[in-house]
């Protein structure tokens, strides 16, 4: 910076040739007397050393040289003035820099230094030169610290000592020195100063580091070009871009100061480059736990490996990349790769496929399609050698041999590339899918994945998919799931919110808006707490899917709370090998409280809670369903509860600890209830009174149990005698068993309430 240039300010004092009117003996001041009028000054020319100069009689014991015009001051800038002296005759005096400060008005600013160091002339014809820097701040260098409300100054020289010599002076020099004090003054380094060339081929690596140490606090400016750097690099302050850089897939750059997606889509010249090379900074550096986007849309042309980026394979520190938007741009890249090939099943090995052709095309992280596939069963390894998958659940009804397909959708974040990954977590986060990709792709192992406060829009297959139990403890926090399936049929729709293979999943204050399927949960612990998922459509009195999808028998989980809308929760054991009741523990071990669960315009056969064995000798053994509100719209739903019999039925037999109570219900055709109490009234004497609860009774189930009969008024027969007797009870009779006997000793009327129950309490 130079004022004289870029403001057009005057600061070079006129030439002592051009006349000495403009010279004051004094302050420099209005008013004060110019050496024009003093006999002993005067100006000489062709003097061997100044040309033109000033020479002068030392009378006074201060004999002051200053410039009578104002030299303006302006802040941030710093002049310094340079004076040449020679002595001729007489005592030898010294020479300094001096001048006076003035503000506003003309007055003086007094209280400042107004000289600078002074030297003593101690030859005669030796040329001394004598210089002082002033300006507004107080840095090494400066001698005349004038601040506010300087605004301008008189400049020249102050001669001092004894009297009588004569000196010399050649013309007074003033010049803008700011830029001396640029790198201290605009608190930044240059790379460049320390040996960087942004050439694209030359390694920087040491000079970055040189420019870092000698930042010291201050910020490093990285200037046009691109600068290569082949080893590891860390600025520990800020940092600022204006040209790029390059470095091996291997190596990363931290940036500590400014670890944002912004400051790295700057130096890598890419956004999506950039946020790579972050993701690995994040991983290998522990002076961060988060990366920052900034608030940034990042666009996406082709899925992210996040563990290719940070080049680990295993990692279980807590890592956070927060605030920001993942855009897809479509491509081709996006476009799912699908293989069709022959393998064989073994129970025995439940979790793998052998004897697999051209398994070396077959990718990590594939749905695999068959007979005896149940929904969500994905690849979690490949070994080619072996020629084998291992897959993430069991299949349940799969032939020996048989062709399967296996597709590999493109996910925006790839987490696949870890063995295993636990603590990691996004937070304020849009993936965007745009239509044509999936959103995440959990690693096959690890535990406590977090989303939170984050939208995951309009995938095209997936939202979340879990390959194996890289699920463990998964954690989706206030998040909004879109489907691009928004005019789509329910029953064609295809995608998926997310999928669970392991246990302890926290499920809570979520929104899914229309998907094929919302979630399907294998595992058990599960925390379904606070959230909205609706799967309606445009269909007037269409089918319905289900929404919510259990795959273990039993789940120990709870439902509570939710807003289940046009959909279903379904419960099945269609992710076992054996799906058959051998010696375990059957359906049971799920509570579901406090939700709120709608329809409209549906089929009347349609049911909120659907139970599908799929293999024999299963039961209930532990359920709890109560204190929801069920409540059908522009129709009527026949039952809440039902048993999807088209494999296998339930034995109703067995069931125990069932609770159905506490509900609402709406536009219900059959109330459901357990244990319930109806009131049953015989119009004329019979012995055997047939009490049906078999409608209340829930999923169809037996009559199991009485375990009260309390008569209201008079019990009374032929003779119209009051009978005081208690009848006996006979359970489970009547064509469906959902009948109960009351057996009286003799032909009786009357009226009881009957409580009875499909199950046995234990």
């Amino acid at each position: 910076m130079n004022k004289a240039i870029t403001d057009g300010l005057v600061l070079m004092p006129p030439a002592f040739a051009d006349g000495l009117a403009v010279w004051s003996s004094e302050q420099g001041t209005p008013g004060g007397v110019t050496y024009d009028t003093v006999a002993t000054a005067a100006v000489v020319t062709g003097d061997a050393d100044f040309g033109g100069c000033l020479e002068l009689l030392k009378t006074d014991a201060v004999q002051r040289v200053r410039y009578t015009g104002e030299t303006p001051l302006l802040p941030g800038c710093y002049l310094r003035v340079t004076a040449r002296v020679k002595a001729i005759s007489g005592p030898l005096p010294s020479v300094r820099i001096s001048g006076w400060a003035g503000q506003s008005g003309g007055s003086q600013v007094t209280g400042l230094v107004e000289t600078g160091a002074s030297t003593a002339l101690t030859d005669y014809g030796e040329v001394v030169e004598v210089s002082a820097i002033v300006g507004s701040g107080s840095r090494t260098g400066v001698d005349l610290i004038w601040g506010d409300p300087v605004i301008y100054g008189h400049f020249g020289l102050d001669l001092t000592g004894p009297t009588g010599g004569v000196v010399r002076i050649d013309d007074i020099q003033i010049e803008d020195v700011t830029s001396v004090f640029h790198r201290t003054m605009m608190d930044l380094v240059d790379v460049r100063d320390f040996g960087a060339i942004g050439d694209g081929v030359t390694d920087n690596s040491a000079a970055f580091q040189a420019a870092n140490t000698a930042a010291a606090g201050r910020g490093i400016l990285i200037p046009e070009g691109v600068y290569q750097l082949d080893s590891n690099v860390t600025l520990e302050y800020p940092a600022r871009f204006a040209g790029t850089v390059t470095m091996p897939e291997g190596a990363h750059l931290i940036l500590r100061r400014n670890f944002d997606l912004p400051t790295y889509a700057a130096a890598f010249g890419d956004e999506e480059l950039g946020f790579r090379k972050a993701i690995r900074a994040l991983t290998v550096f522990s002076d961060h736990e988060s990366f920052d986007m900034g608030g940034r849309r990042l666009e996406v042309t082709a899925p992210i490996d996040m563990a290719a980026a940070t080049g680990q394979t295993t990692y279980e520190i807590r890592r956070v990349v927060r605030n920001g938007q993942f855009n897809v741009v479509p491509g081709s890249a996006w476009d799912e790769d699908a293989q069709t090939s022959t393998a064989s099943y073994d129970t025995g090995t439940p979790d793998q496929l052998t004897n697999v052709v051209n398994i070396a095309n077959i990718a990590p992280g594939s749905l695999v399609e068959g007979t005896g596939v149940a929904r969500e069963v994905y690849v979690t390894a490949v070994n080619v050698g072996a020629g084998s998958l291992t897959l993430s659940q069991p299949l349940h009804a799969a032939p020996s041999s048989q062709t399967y397909t296996f597709r590999r959708f493109k996910y925006v974040l790839d987490f696949s590339g870890f063995s295993k990954l636990s603590k990691f977590t996004l937070t304020d986060v849009e993936i965007h899918c745009q239509g044509v990709a999936s959103g995440i792709l959990l690693a096959p192992a690890g535990e406590t994945f977090h989303l939170k406060d984050s939208f995951v829009t309009k995938p095209r297959d997936r939202g979340i998919t879990s390959p194996g139990i890289g699920c463990q403890d998964l954690q989706i926090d206030r998040c909004h799931f879109v489907s691009d399936e928004q005019q789509t049929a329910a029953t064609a729709r295809v995608s998926l919110g997310f999928n669970v293979n392991a246990n302890d999943a926290k499920i809570r204050d979520n929104r899914f808006q229309r998907f094929g399927t919302t979630m399907v949960l294998h595992g058990n612990g599960h925390l379904i707490v606070g959230n909205h998922w609706f799967q309606g459509d445009n269909v007037t009195d269409g089918p319905r899917v289900a929404g919510l999808v259990f795959t273990e028998p039993n789940v120990k989980s709870v439902v509570t709370g939710n807003y289940i809308d046009n959909s279903f929760i379904e419960w099945t054991n269609e992710h076992d090998a054996t799906p058959d009741f051998s010696n375990e523990f059957s359906f049971g071990g799920l509570t579901i409280t406090g939700n709120i669960f709608t329809v409209n315009d549906a089929a009347n056969w349609f049911s909120w809670i659907v139970i599908k064995p799929f293999g024999s000798g299963h039961f209930l053994q532990g359920l709890s369903i109560t204190g929801n509100t069920f409540k059908s719209l522009n129709g009527t739903t026949e039952r809440v509860e039902q048993v999807d019999d088209s494999i296998a039925d339930l034995v109703f037999g067995s069931v125990r600890n069932v609770v159905f109570d506490g509900n609402t219900f709406n536009g219900i055709g059959q109330v459901t209830q357990n244990p319930v109490t109806i009131q049953f009234d015989q119009a004329s004497e019979a012995t055997d009174w047939q009490v049906d609860v078999a409608g209340w009774l829930p999923f169809g189930g037996k009559a199991r149990e009485v375990t009260g009969v309390v008569t209201e008024g008079a019990i009374t027969n032929g003779g119209n005698a009051d009978v005081f007797a208690m009848p006996y009870v006979t359970t489970e009779t009547g064509a469906s068993q959902g009948e109960v006997t009351l057996t009286w000793p003799e032909p009786v009327k009357g009226r009881v309430h009957v409580t009875a129950r499909v199950d046995r309490p234990v």
